[in-house]
């Protein structure tokens, strides 16, 4: 694959931005291949003039063009993580570093140094915040158990994503269930 025919996309979260991505790609006439978070596949390269519209549409609706190596292995490092917490069925089997090398072939040591040093948190950290937000998510639709939750996230037991809630939150499970009124914060500002 061409890497030029490839455009990395900073805060595609969901497949709602999917969907805002295809929208834009297809009003102004830009041919793809395939869209997954984070990543637009093109079918040929776009000129320069096309590439400055597109950047100018995709910043109007929060998006941003990537270029430079590191922003693009940070934001693929983000999209994993999203994906497995937000699209996976099952929780993770191995170990996340583990799961990022082997799904980005590098060396997990290089991807948590340039992780750390540009976002300023280790990815293990956000990781687990990333759980948190998907944790209140799910308690607030009220549609699993709290061991149903702990299961689908991955957690050993109740009893450890109560300790990680309560440790990122300064709240227990129930009674952020309970009070209700703390706001999610977009995955963008996790």
């Amino acid at each position: 694959m061409n890497p030029t025919n490839i455009l990395h996309i900073k805060n595609m979260v969901c497949n709602r931005c999917i969907m805002a991505v295809e929208e834009m790609l297809n009003k102004l006439k830009i041919p793809y291949q395939a869209i997954r978070l984070g990543e637009v596949q093109l079918t040929e390269p776009i000129s320069e003039e096309k590439k400055t519209v597109l950047e100018k549409e995709l910043t109007a609706i929060g998006f941003a063009l990537i270029d430079d190596r590191k922003s693009q292995i940070i934001e693929k490092i983000i999209n994993i993580l999203i994906e497995q917490i937000y699209q996976s069925d099952e929780p993770l089997k191995v170990n996340l570093s583990d799961y990022l090398s082997e799904r980005l072939h590098y060396d997990y040591s290089y991807l948590s140094n340039i992780f750390s040093e540009v976002k300023g948190i280790t990815v293990e950290k956000y990781f687990i915040a990333q759980k948190i937000e998907r944790v209140k998510e799910l308690m607030v639709y009220n549609e699993l158990s709290l061991s149903e939750i702990a299961y689908q996230l991955g957690y050993s037991s109740v009893a450890h994503l109560s300790s990680q809630f309560k440790k990122v939150t300064g709240l227990t499970p129930s009674h952020f269930k309970s009070i209700r009124t703390e706001k999610r914060k977009p995955l963008d500002e996790v």
